[in-house]
Order: C-alpha cells, then structure tokens, then sequence
C-alpha cells in the first residue's frame, strides 16, 4: 500500500508540473513581474523609495521584493519551476510528437478513410501507380506505400511536419531563455544572502574597511553596478544596491578616467557627454584604451563598461562669507571641496560644513509661490516671488551643502552663483529647506550695478543697527516736514514711529510686523495700519541707504525707478534672511571645475542565451503558424481509387488543395 500511495503521489506532481495549466500559470506570473519590473524603477537606495511611497507602502512592496523584481527569491524561484516544468513537457510529450513526425499512418484503415472530411472516391481503370507516385513527389510530398491483403494499394503522402519542429524550439527557446534568467538572477548569490553567507553593507564607512561578507570576488556569476570616477582618479570596485545596504563588487581591472567630455546644446541641456578611459588588467598588466558613450559600451574580460551618468568630482570651491549675525564684518575667505565635509565655526559655535555637488548647469524652474492670503511683504512688493518661466533656461553654476550643528540638526542649502535676471533686475539667488521632503524656499538678494552683494549688505547692516535709528529717523522727518507729509507738532511722533518700525523690522522683519499687527491692533484697522508700516518703511529705507554709503564714504545713491526697486527689494530680502537658519551666508566666489564620469558595469553570462532563446522561439512560432502540415492518401482497390486527405489546420485553404488534388488525380489515373 505505501509503495502505491507514493507512486500515486509522485505520478500527481508529475502530472502537475509537466502540465499546461501549470507552465501558463508560471508564465502569467512572470509577465505581472516583467511588469511591475518595467512601471517600478529597479534598484535604487531605500530612501528614494520611502520618500516616494510612504512607510507603509514602502514596506508592503520591500517584503513583495518588488524593488528588485528580476533578482527577488520568489522570481528566481518561479524561473527554475518553469525551467522544470517545460522540462518535463517536452520529456512527456516529445516522443509522441517525433513518433507522429516520422509517421506515415500507411495502415490507416478504410474506414478511417472515408469518416474523413475531406474524402472522395471515384472509378478508374487501369491505376498508374508510378505516375502517382511521380505527382506525389512533384507537389513536395514524401510519401510511402502499404500493399494491402486484398490486392489493392495505399500510397501515403505527407508534407510540412516540420511544423510540428516548432513545438520543440518554442519549448526549448522558453527553457533557454529561463536559464540566461536564471544566470543572470545570479541564483548563488541570492543563495549566500539567505545563508548569511553575503551580508550587504549599511554603514558608510571607507571602501577599504568594508568587510569580506560584504565583498564580492571577481569570479562573481553576474553583476549590474555603478562606480563614479574623477577625471585622472582609479577604481578597481564597482558597488552593488542590495536591499537598504550595499555589496562591493571586486573587478579583475583598474579603470582610470582620463578626460571626460561633455557637450551642450543652445538651452543648457546635455546633447553627448563620453569618457576617455584605460583599463588595465589586474594579472597580466595589459592596458586598453577606449573612447565610452552612451549605447557604445566597453568590454572587457565579459564585462560591459557603460556611459550612464556624469557629474562632479570634488572640485576646489572658494566660498566669502558673511556673518549674517554681526552684520558689519567684512566678509571672510573660505575654502572647500565639493562632496566633503569639514568644521565651521562661527559666533563661538562649532559646525561641520557638509559640502554637496558642484553643478555647473542648472536646467530648471524655480517656482512662484502657492495662491494664499497675501502677507505684509507681499503687499509691499511681490520682489519675494520668483517667477515662473514656461521655457527651459541655463541658471548657471550652483552649489549644494548642509551646515550641521552640534546637536546633528542639519539645515540644506541651494546657492547659486550666477546673476539670475527677473524682470529687468538681477538677483543673486539662495535656497533653504529644513527636510528633503520640502521644496527649496528662495531668498532673492538683489545686485548693485557691479553684480555685487556689497550693498545690500551694507544696507542691512545699517536695517539691523540700532545706533543709527536716530539718524535715519530724523532724516526721515525732516523729509516728510519739508513734503508737507506731516506738521510740525507730528515731527516728534513720526520720529518715534519710524525708530519703533525700524526695531522691530530689524529685530524680526516683516514676521515681527504682522505678529504685532495679530496680536494688538483690531482686526478692522490692521490693514490701515499695515499700509502705513508699509510707507514708513518704503519712504525710510532710502534714508538707511544714505547712511550706510555716508558711513563707508561712498557718494550716495541716485534715487530713480531702477535703485528704488533694489531699495524694496532689499526689504523683502533682508526680511527672509530671518528665516535663513545658518549664522554664515555662504556666497559661492569661484571654483575649479573637476568632472567625474559615472560608469555602469555589467556582467551578464545569460545574456547570450536570452537572445538564443529568443531567435529560437521566433523560428518556433513561425513554423507553429506558418508551415501547414498536410498527409494525403490514396487508396487503390481494383477499380475504386479513394482520395483522403487532413491537416493541422482546418481552413478554406484545406478545402481548396483537397479539390485541386483530386481533380488532378483524377486526369492522372485517366490517362489525362
């Protein structure tokens, strides 16, 4: 009983894998899994995926393994079923189909014969044998003959059974093509990792003091890394995205990136960047030299060595800056390497410096501000907004970095270097934003005559120095005396005013304003008081200008359309340098451009068999679909000639060659 019960069951598994059901089953699996693997941009960090999804998602789709579907367990696992599966098939239904191949079917009966649709029979005398055998050939049938008992003769035609070759190169094609998965999956190291053999990476630590279970050999089955290299800087390692860690991918060459090049079109835009690079052999020291591009790739010892990216390579960077916090320092020298850290202090505080990337075009659009209720600021002017061009346009050099407190709060930056024209007026533009959730908010500082922040800072020293109040304050009166704006008995008070407008604007800008506005003044009576903040401001901070150049012993500034509107916008810019959140602005001064070249390099064994198993499975269908099979039989008993003839496939096409057969027969066993 157990011997028949364990041969029942291993009859069932086998019934069932080597089934249709069961392969197209498999095979719609895979196609949901190309899918997703097609819409769900593959193996990127596990950050961008998190902050693209949410925490929920983000971890519903990392224990699906949808982040690296071609390489997840389960896809591997689904690739070796269906490489057993269409196994077991053409095992199972292979020999039938070679049997039938090979077969004549000479001994069909009589009957069968005449039960066939395609059927007819007729009287002749005399039958010409070797002149049916003669036509048979002619018309590219094969044929064979069966003398029967009674004296009579059947000849058995066939022709086009290598149809039935195409289920045996689309099965085989589907197995070839699950292997070069399979290889290229890299199957053992998916292995090690769930052994524990291979542990990814989760520390960022330098390359050199990652550990062996985190290092892969050269001998590696497969691979698909990335490396970014400096113009005259080496690799000999690529790294690899594993999950929320990372495996380093050891190469049996060193690869130096001599001069990289890129060009542009007319708006700023990439038209073709490539790398000069020389490869030099690990064992043999045999050096190769080649020009990468994009679609032009590399190989080498059967690894490909793409073109994929570019970007910075640490560049020297000379930054001025100035102590947003004691506004009369001149500003200090700094220098700095892009992709870098290092300490900063400033007012007795410690930072680090967390230097990001040099980018020397900025393709973009910085974007105007949501629709809202308008602020104080916004009312005076709308210089805070930067608005939005429709049209591709170059910004320029900019620079991205962190300033980190001692705590670990960090602030991120985004200061661009080139005069940026709105409007008729330039600007020197500065981005902040507390998370890497949130847009970059601008602060837009207007420019002198000579491109320079020089006088607006000189403007908000003076805004922020309380021991000028007085000065400013009482030209300020006198102007609005000698305008008739005010009385004499008012010049006191409009005095006072304007010293208690400027504290507070220097103590907070135009937050302090609203939040005293909120906070004391009725609701039915803010915007009449608002407006008259407004134009003390706008008519005092002329005066402010004047004081600031008298002090420095510059000749004062003419007071036309063009210098008042810098005028407001310092206002506006000095008010958002409150919400700033560093004690230093960092004023990128110049730099030295050094590139580096982002390269792909990939090792794919199974490469080759994917694209044998696709020309395979081409030929398969078009001999499936395309190669008609036909048998033909012609049955001879004395005076009655029969015709029969089928095919796999049914068509008009049967019923047209049936009649032209027969009909041709005929004459022939005629005589005709």
């Amino acid at each position: 009983m157990k011997k028949t019960s364990r041969n029942g069951l291993a009859h069932a598994w086998h019934e069932l894998l080597s089934s249709m059901r069961f392969a197209i089953g498999l095979l719609t699996i895979l196609a949901i899994a190309s899918v997703i693997g097609t819409v769900l941009k593959q193996n990127e960090p596990y950050p961008n995926y998190a902050f693209e999804f949410g925490q929920f998602w983000f971890q519903a789709f990392e224990w699906l393994g949808l982040y690296d579907v071609y390489h997840s367990a389960w896809f591997l696992t689904i690739l070796a079923f269906l490489v057993l599966s269409t196994s077991l098939c053409i095992l199972r239904n292979g020999p039938g189909f070679i049997k039938e191949m090979r077969a004549y079917r000479e001994k069909a009966s009589d009957n069968s014969l005449a039960a066939m649709k395609h059927s007819a029979s007729f009287q002749a005398e005399g039958f010409d044998a070797d002149a049916a055998r003669a036509y048979l050939r002619a018309q590219g049938f094969r044929l064979k003959e069966q003398p029967r008992a009674d004296g009579g003769l059947v000849l058995a035609a066939k022709k086009g059974a290598a149809g039935k070759l195409g289920y045996f190169f689309a099965h085989i094609a589907l197995v070839v093509i699950c292997i070069g998965g399979l290889l290229d999956g890299n199957l053992p190291l998916k292995i090690g990792e769930l052994t524990g053999r291979v542990v990814p990476e989760t520390r960022d630590v330098p390359q050199n003091q990652i550990p062996a279970a985190s290092r892969l050999s050269s001998n590696n089955l497969s691979f698909r890394g990335n490396v970014t290299i400096a113009e005259n800087k080496s690799a000999d390692v690529t790294f690899l995205n594993a999950g929320n860690g990372y495996l380093v991918q050891e190469l049996p060459f060193i690869i130096t990136l001599k001069k990289f090049h890129v060009d542009y079109y007319s708006n700023g835009m990439p038209k073709l960047f490539a790398s000069d690079i020389v490869v030099t052999d690990k064992a043999s020291g045999k050096t190769t030299e080649a020009t990468v591009k994009v679609n032009h790739p590399l190989i080498v010892d059967g690894i490909a060595i793409y073109q994929s990216s570019f970007g910075d390579g640490a560049s020297p960077l000379k930054f001025k800056a100035w102590n947003l916090a004691a506004p009369q320092a001149r500003p200090t020298e700094i220098s700095a390497v892009s992709m870098s850290s290092q300490p900063l202090k400033a007012n007795g505080k410690d930072y680090t410096l967390e230097v990001g990337e040099l980018r020397v075009f900025n393709i973009e659009n910085i974007g105007k501000p949501q629709e809202g209720q308008r602020t104080l600021s916004q009312r005076m002017h709308d210089a805070r907004e930067v608005k939005q061009d429709k049209q591709l346009k170059n910004q320029g050099p900019s620079i991205s970095f962190k300033l980190r407190d001692a705590q670990g709060q960090a602030v991120e930056f985004m200061h661009y270097m080139a005069p940026i024209q709105q409007d008729g007026a330039s600007y020197q533009m500065a981005g902040v934003r507390k998370t890497v959730a949130e847009p970059f908010q601008y602060v837009r500082i207007p420019l002198d005559e000579e491109m320079s922040v020089e006088r607006f800072m000189r403007l908000r020293a003076a805004l922020l120095d309380p021991a000028r109040y007085d000065e400013i304050a009482r030209r300020a009166a006198h102007k609005a005396l000698k305008g008739d704006a005010i009385s004499p008995a008012m010049q006191q008070q409009f005095t006072d005013s304007v010293k208690w407008v400027l504290a507070r604007f220097g103590d907070s800008g135009f937050v302090g304003l609203e939040k005293f506005l909120d906070d004391r003044v009725p609701q039915d009576k803010r915007q009449a008081v608002a407006q008259t903040y407004i134009k003390i401001l706008q008519g005092a901070v002329a005066d402010v200008m004047a004081v600031a150049d008298e002090k420095a012993g510059l000749p004062a500034m003419k007071l036309d359309s063009e210098h008042y509107r810098f005028l407001l916008d310092s206002l506006v810019a000095v008010s958002s340098l409150h919400d700033y959140g560093a004690p230093v602005f960092l004023q990128l001064d110049g730099f030295e451009q050094v590139q580096a070249s982002g390269l792909q390099l990939t090792r794919s064994p199974g490469k080759t068999l994917v694209y044998l198993g696709s020309v395979l499975l081409v030929f398969g269908i078009i001999l499936m679909f395309y190669v008609r099979e036909l048998r033909l039989w012609i049955r001879v008993n004395g005076s009655k000639v029969r015709v029969a003839m089928t095919s796999n496939r049914h068509n008009r096409d049967l019923d047209g060659d049936f009649a032209r057969h027969t009909q041709l027969i005929k004459q022939l066993v005629r005589g005709a």
